[in-house]
């Protein structure tokens, strides 16, 4: 392969997958994009800048990492196809600034790798997340003794939108909820199916979360216990959500409910995050 485009280029993108035999896996979700606009887009929108170190989750044959690598100080990326190793090899091979672990990142020492590599320095992550597995990624990074600045993630369309909703919409939902815990969230970009290849069933979305240390006085582990209860049961009322979730009698929890100004008959969808730290508060006092 002579590299002499961009490997947003459809034709480079196709060059790639002859050279190399590549087969396309769908179980890990894999599609490439081939729109240098996104990814422009999405580094833009990423803030990155000649000071920064990225974390990159699922390069890909490394199209959005070239962008990075030209724009961030460090690229840290992880990929959990081992078949991607020779063209990322190939494809990243100018850049000295870009370090690709191949694992898979749920079952990664992240904190570790980091550390290591960078201390307590801030990172920014940037990842495209196959849609299956988008949730148990997002919030195990969130999770981490990690210095996380931002998380800038493309996701399934309907599922940024859950990320970013607030209270009385359709939209709203657990993760709402949980990721306001660690931030403020925002969709900067819209993806067509498009501009992917090969071109998936859905169109996607990148969000931006802007990570924000709020002082809450109550642990994520509490906060999650009575997210999930309280979204555990949509069509009812989040007396009965958190008696049966929390395994608590019905009278404690309304008397609960009522020391924090939640009408018992209240969805879960209605309720604010900071009336759920408020709640979550009141529960484990």
């Amino acid at each position: 392969m002579i590299k002499n485009k961009r490997l947003y280029s459809p034709n480079m993108v196709k060059e790639i997958i002859e050279d190399y035999d590549f087969r396309f896996s769908k179980s890990l979700g894999q599609n490439f994009l081939i729109d240098g606009n996104i990814v422009r887009g999405i580094v833009s929108g990423a803030g990155i800048t000649s000071e920064d170190i990225v974390l990159e989750i699922g390069p890909g044959i490394g199209t959005l990492t070239e962008e990075l690598a030209l724009n961030a100080k460090q690229v840290l990326a992880i990929e959990v196809d081992e078949t991607l190793r020779p063209i990322l090899a190939e494809t990243l091979s100018e850049f000295n600034n870009v370090e690709i672990i191949f694992q898979d990142v749920l079952k990664l020492d992240l904190e570790e790798e980091i550390r290591n590599r960078f201390g307590d320095a801030s990172i920014k992550v940037v990842a495209n997340l196959p849609y299956y597995i988008t949730t148990p990624i997002i919030t195990t990074l969130l999770q981490k003794d990690i210095n996380i600045h931002s998380l800038t993630c493309m996701v399934q369309k309907e599922v940024a939108r859950r990320m970013v909703a607030k209270e009385n919409s359709k939209d709203y939902s657990s993760i709402s909820v949980f990721l306001k815990y660690f931030g403020d969230g925002k969709i900067i970009l819209d993806v067509p199916k498009s501009v992917f290849m090969p071109k998936p069933k859905i169109d996607s979305a990148v969000v931006n979360l802007e990570v924000v240390n709020r002082n809450l006085s109550v642990g994520i582990d509490q906060f999650e216990k009575v997210i999930r209860a309280s979204f555990s049961m949509r069509r009812k009322t989040i007396l009965n959500c958190i008696s049966k979730g929390l395994s608590l009698e019905k009278d404690e929890v309304r008397e609960i409910l009522s020391d924090v100004s939640i009408e018992e008959n209240s969805r879960a969808e209605n309720i604010s995050f900071d009336q759920y730290v408020l709640l979550t508060e009141r529960i484990f006092r």
